[in-house]
This record gives structure tokens, sequence and C-alpha cells, in this order.
């Protein structure tokens, strides 16, 4: 597969995508933020200073797929039609989905990536009070529809 991301100097630009057809676009990310039983305990408890960790983290994970091309570089501004944070409890940490939504004629791959890594570090933030040594870890692409590349699935 050939780089698109360069102009005939070889510098980097924004690849133009005003020829592509507009498609729905759905594109869901994974983080994994462990922690210990009792940093895990007060986020379920409610009990955690700064307040409710996982409705902060779900803010700010949708705030940051909004605000990606601000970070991103070569990211397009996109228009998004959904975009959800979710969160499952395990034994040992929290692990995190995002879904993000649009119908566009580009990809919503690092909105989500970027979703799951700043709600991951809002929980970080909000609970290193209680634990400084949390480790987030695993963030990748779990799957992606839409577009000229098609349907992708994480495989190990």
């Amino acid at each position: 597969m050939e780089f698109t991301h360069f102009n005939e100097q070889g510098l980097s630009k924004m690849v133009d995508i005003s020829d592509k057809t507009a498609t729905k676009r759905v594109a869901v990310a994974t983080a994994f933020i462990k922690m210990n039983p009792e940093t895990l305990a007060k986020i379920k408890e409610g009990t955690v200073s700064k307040g409710n960790v996982l409705a902060v983290a779900q803010v700010a994970g949708i705030m940051a797929a909004k605000n990606t091309p601000s970070l991103i570089p070569m990211c397009h501004h996109i228009m998004l039609s959904g975009a959800d944070i979710s969160f499952d409890i395990e034994e040992n940490g929290i692990r995190l989905f995002s879904e993000i939504k649009c119908k566009g004629e580009t990809g919503v791959e690092m909105e989500a990536l970027n979703a799951v890594s700043v709600a991951a570090l809002t929980i970080y933030d909000m609970c290193k009070a209680v634990q400084k040594n949390m480790v987030i870890s695993d963030i990748h692409l779990v799957s992606k529809t839409g577009g000229k590349s098609g349907e992708y699935k994480f495989k190990e």
C-alpha cells in the first residue's frame, strides 16, 4: 500500500478527500487501565474525592473524539453523528470502549482511538491521589466499517 500523506517534495500534507464518496462509518476502539482493587472499589462506590470518575471520563472521551483534528495534525475535521464511551469493570481494572460514527468521506478511527485514550487518562487523573502506579495499555482499534477499505476487525 502506498502512503498518500506526502507531497512532491516529500513533505507531509493533508490528504485530499474531496473526490471520495460519503459513506456511513463506524469505528470502535478500546483501552485498559490497570489498578489496585482498592482504587477500583472507590470508583465503584463513588468515593473518589474528585467526583464520579466514569461519568467525567465518558464526557472527556466524547470531547476528545470531537477535538481529534486539534491534536493529530493530518486528521480532517469530521462532523460526528454519534460518540459513545462505555466501561467494563474487570477484576484488576477497567476496559474502556469508544464507538464513534459519522457519514463522511474519511474514517473515524483516530477519533475512536483518541476518545479511549483521553477517557483512560481522565480516570488516571481523577484517581492519581489514590494510586499513582496505574497502567494504561492495550489501546487499539477493535473494528471499523465504511469507506473504500471496507470492514476491519482486530485479530490477535
